[in-house]
C-alpha cells in the first residue's frame, strides 16, 4: 500500500488553499501558470536556500506534470471504507506472518530502535506492513514528477512545495535520482513511505553503511521511522490501543476523541480490558468506530502519535489496532454494528448537517472528525444513542 493512506492521508486532510507558498517579495511564485516558469522559479528559491544551481537543474531538468497524480490526489475512496471493512482487508494472515517474521529478522535494530526512541518493533512494524507490504509494494511514481506537479497544482502547494525543494537538498547529496527513484503518488519514499523533508531531518543510518536507504535498507527504515515516531511525541514505555468490553448501559455520548477519562474512570463505569491491564492513570477515550454495537478500544495518548502520522481515523485505529495483534492482542471482537450509509447517503447527511449550521467540512461521502461531533450531537438531539455511528435511522429522522 503506497501513502496515499499516510502522508498522503495527512496532506489531505489539511485545509485546502490555492495560494502559492512565498518565502519573500523577490522569490514569489504563483501556483499554477506555465510549468517551465514554475519551475525557474523553484530554481531561484533553491539557490536562495544555499542549494547548488547544479543539483536544482538535474532535479528540475526532465520534470513533468504528471496527470496520474493529479487524478489518484482527487480521489480518496479508501477513507469511505467503515473501520471493520477497511481492517479485515488490510490486516490478512500474510501480514501477521510477515511481520512476525521481520520482528524476529531484525530484532537486533528493533532493539536498537526502541532503546534509542522508545518505539517498540510492532508499531513500526504495523506501518512497515501497511505502507509498503515490508517493502514489496513502494509505488512506482518518479518521485521529482510527482512533487512538481502537486507543488505546480493550486490544490496545496505550500505543502508540496518545500517537498521538491528537499528532492533537489537530496539530489545534492547523491541520495536522489531523479530519473529512478520512484515512490508513492504523492512524493513519498521508501519502505516506510516519507517525504523528503522529513527523510532529510530523521534519515538514519541503521546498517552501518554511511548512507540512508529507505528504499533497500530495512536496518535504515526501521531506525529512521523510530526517529520519526519519536518527533512525533511518542512516549516510552506506554500503550496506544486496548480493545474493551463496554457495558450496554453506558452513556455513549461520553465516547469519541474530545472526551478522556483516566483508565480507572472507565474501569468504574464497567469498562474491562479484553487483553492486557487498564492503565489506571493514563488519559483515554473510548473508541467506537462502527458504534455501539462494533469493536470498542481505549485510545491512550500514543494514540494521538498515529494520527499525526495519518489523519485518517480509519487508518489511524486499523495501524494501531494491527499493532496490538503484532505484540500479542487477540483478534477483536467484531460485533454487529448498524449498517452505515452509502456513499450517496452520507454526503447526503453531510448537506443536512451543514444546513444545520454544524462544520463538517468538504461534502465528501467521508466520516471524518467533524462529521462524527456532528452526528453524535443530533444524536443526542433527536434521542438516539450518540455514539457518532451515522444510521439510515438517524438520516431518516432529519
Amino acid at each position: 500500500m503506497t501513502r496515499r493512506v499516510s502522508h498522503a492521508t495527512r496532506i489531505a486532510a489539511t485545509v485546502l488553499t490555492g495560494l502559492c507558498l512565498t518565502t519573500s517579495a523577490s522569490l514569489a511564485q504563483q501556483c499554477g501558470g506555465d510549468f517551465r516558469q514554475f519551475l525557474a522559479g523553484v530554481k531561484q528559491e533553491a539557490v536562495a536556500k544555499g542549494l547548488s544551481a547544479r543539483a536544482a537543474d538535474q532535479t528540475l531538468a526532465g520534470a513533468q506534470i504528471d496527470k496520474k497524480v493529479l487524478a489518484r490526489d482527487r480521489a480518496q475512496g479508501v477513507f469511505k471504507m467503515a473501520f471493520l471493512d477497511f481492517s479485515k482487508r488490510v490486516i490478512s494472515g500474510y501480514r501477521m506472518k510477515n511481520g512476525a517474521a521481520n520482528m524476529k529478522k531484525y530484532a537486533g535494530i528493533f532493539q536498537r530502535t526502541e532503546k534509542e526512541y522508545g518505539v517498540p518493533a510492532p508499531v513500526i512494524t504495523a506501518f512497515w506492513a501497511l505502507e509498503t507490504d515490508f517493502g514489496a509494494v513502494q509505488g512506482d511514481f518518479n518521485t521529482v514528477n510527482a512533487l512538481a506537479t502537486l507543488a505546480h497544482d493550486c490544490r496545496r502547494p505550500e505543502l508540496f512545495r518545500p517537498q521538491l525543494l528537499a528532492a533537489i537538498e537530496m539530489v545534492q547529496h547523491g541520495d536522489l535520482d531523479p530519473r529512478k527513484t520512484t515512490g508513492a503518488w504523492a512524493g513519498e519514499i521508501g519502505m516506510v513511505q516519507m517525504l523528503p523533508e522529513d527523510i532529510i531531518k530523521f534519515g538514519r543510518d541503521g546498517d552501518g553503511d554511511g548512507h540512508v536507504k529507505l528504499k533497500e535498507s530495512a536496518p535504515d527504515a526501521i531506525l529512521t521511522a523510530g526517529a520519526f515516531i519519536q518527533h512525533l511525541g511518542w512516549r516510552r514505555g506506554e500503550p496506544w490501543l486496548q480493545e474493551v468490553d463496554v457495558p450496554r448501559n453506558l452513556d455513549w455520548s461520553q465516547s469519541g476523541l474530545d472526551t478522556t477519562k483516566t483508565g480507572a474512570e472507565w474501569a468504574a463505569l464497567g469498562v474491562q480490558s479484553r487483553w492486557g491491564k487498564i492503565s489506571g492513570n493514563l488519559p483515554a477515550s473510548l473508541l467506537l468506530p462502527q458504534g455501539r454495537h462494533g469493536p470498542a478500544f481505549l485510545a491512550y495518548p500514543n494514540y494521538g502519535i498515529y494520527l499525526k502520522w495519518n489523519q485518517s481515523f480509519i487508518y489511524t485505529t486499523t495501524a494501531a489496532y494491527f499493532a496490538t495483534r503484532l505484540a500479542g492482542a487477540p483478534r477483536y471482537e467484531a460485533g454487529n454494528p448498524e449498517p452505515g450509509l452509502s456513499d450517496a447517503q452520507m454526503k447526503q447527511l453531510q448537506k443536512k448537517l451543514a444546513g444545520m449550521g454544524y462544520d463538517v467540512g468538504k461534502i465528501d461521502g467521508i466520516l471524518g472528525a467533524g462529521t462524527r461531533a456532528a452526528v453524535q450531537d443530533v444524536q443526542k438531539k433527536v434521542g438516539l444513542p450518540a455514539d457518532a455511528w451515522p444510521t439510515p435511522d438517524l438520516l431518516g429522522r432529519l
